[in-house]
C-alpha cells in the first residue's frame, strides 16, 4: 500500500461515460488502495427497488441521502479508500486529506462530447446507441433534478461536475486511460522512485 503525502482518501467523479470507473480501477491498482464504485451500489439499489437505472427520480430521497452520509463517514473515518461516484467530490467538500479528480470528456473549448460518452456506453455495456442516449441524457437529467432540489437548495444551475469542487480536472477526451492515471498520480504528487 501506497502513502500520499497529506492524502488520506481520493474521490474521483464525472458525468456518465467520461472514464471516472477506469481512472478509479487504475488508481485503486496502482496505489494498493480499496476501491468503492458508487455506480455498482446504486446498480443493486435500483435492482432491489424494481427501478432501471434512468428512474432515478423513482429512488426514493432517503436512498440517496443516507448513500450521500456514509460516503462522508467514511471519507472522515478511513484511510487508503478510492471512492468512485457523481457525488463524492461534492460530499468531499470541507472535509480534511481528501483529493477529490474530477473527470470530464471536453475538447480544449471545454465543450462536452456526449458521443464520446455514449459510444463509450454502447462499448462497456454491449447497449444500442439508442439506449446508451436516454441514459446519459435521461438519467444524467434526473440526477440533476433530484440533487439540484436535495442537495443545492433547487438551484437550476447547479452541477456536480463544476470545477470549483474539484482539485484536479483530467479530460478523458484529449487523454488515454494510461496518460490520464498518470496525470492524476502527478496531481497528487506521487514518486514511485521514493
Amino acid at each position: 500500500m501506497v502513502d500520499l503525502p497529506n492524502i488520506q482518501n481520493i474521490t474521483v467523479s464525472g458525468r456518465i461515460g467520461s472514464g471516472t470507473t477506469t481512472l478509479a480501477v487504475g488508481l485503486s491498482k496502482t496505489l494498493g488502495w480499496e476501491l468503492l464504485e458508487g455506480g455498482a451500489l446504486f446498480e443493486k439499489i435500483h435492482e432491489e427497488l424494481k427501478l432501471s437505472e434512468s428512474e432515478v427520480n423513482g429512488r426514493p430521497d432517503h436512498f440517496d441521502l443516507e448513500y450521500e452520509e456514509r460516503i462522508k463517514k467514511m471519507l472522515r473515518d478511513k484511510n487508503h479508500q478510492i471512492i468512485q461516484s457523481h457525488l463524492a467530490g461534492f460530499d468531499a467538500q470541507g472535509i480534511e486529506g481528501v483529493f477529490k479528480i474530477l473527470i470530464v470528456c471536453e475538447d480544449e473549448k471545454g465543450e462536452d462530447k456526449p458521443e464520446v460518452r455514449i459510444d463509450r456506453l454502447v462499448n462497456r455495456k454491449g447497449v444500442s446507441v439508442e439506449e446508451a442516449k436516454k441514459e446519459i441524457i435521461i438519467r444524467e437529467q434526473g440526477h440533476l433534478e433530484k440533487w439540484g432540489r436535495l442537495y443545492a437548495k433547487g438551484d437550476k444551475n447547479w452541477v456536480y461536475w463544476d470545477k470549483k469542487y474539484y482539485d484536479l480536472v483530467i479530460s478523458t477526451y484529449s487523454h488515454n486511460q494510461e496518460e490520464t492515471l498518470k496525470i492524476a498520480m502527478e496531481g497528487m504528487r506521487y514518486n514511485p522512485n521514493v
